[in-house]
């Protein structure tokens, strides 16, 4: 079987957790301290499916990888902006998984009428950078000291892709 993407569903949310635990116990690339559970998981799949994509990328019924889109901030102009995340299996890394990914990812948000994707990576982390770099974001800043984890503080970099030129009278998001 190829590989292919689709859309998350609550009942990937153990394959999902089988790729996230790991980089939530072992590294500061996410903030989070502990490990959500199964049940939180799937609430966090719900609430994203809501108004945004979370895809997933299978493989003979393995997930290789994850990305999805939120709210970047709360106020209502910034609608048509969105925070983006994607994680790939340790066995899937290096070989084009989130690149093809976000790429789909993109599309959707394009589709539904967004206009900016920002994501935010723990720094250092080469990997992270050159992916979301490889695949059209550029650099806007630093937050230094931004969060505490494994007994040392870490800065967040911030990068930005332009999904589609703005409109001059933008019509709210697709859901």
């Amino acid at each position: 079987m190829n590989p292919f993407i689709r859309l998350a569903t609550e009942d990937d949310a153990p394959l999902i957790l089988d790729i996230y635990a790991p980089i939530v116990r072992e590294t500061p690339i996410s903030f989070e301290y502990e490990v959500p559970g199964e049940a939180e998981m799937r609430g966090r799949i719900r609430s994203k499916l809501e108004h945004y994509p979370w895809l997933v990328m299978e493989n003979d019924g393995e997930l290789m990888g994850y990305a999805y889109a939120g709210r970047w901030r709360d106020r209502a102009a910034y609608d048509w902006s969105v925070e983006t995340t994607v994680y790939v299996s340790v066995k899937a890394r290096r070989g084009g998984v989130g690149r093809t990914l976000y790429n789909a990812l993109f599309e959707a948000l394009r589709a539904q009428g967004f206009v900016l994707a920002v994501a935010g990576i723990t720094l250092p982390n080469a990997g992270s950078v050159g992916l979301h770099e490889a695949v059209g974001f550029r650099a806007m800043g630093v937050a230094h000291n931004a969060g505490y984890k494994f007994g040392r503080w870490h800065d967040i970099g911030f990068w930005q892709l332009q999904l589609q030129d703005p409109p001059d009278d933008p019509k709210p998001t697709m859901k």
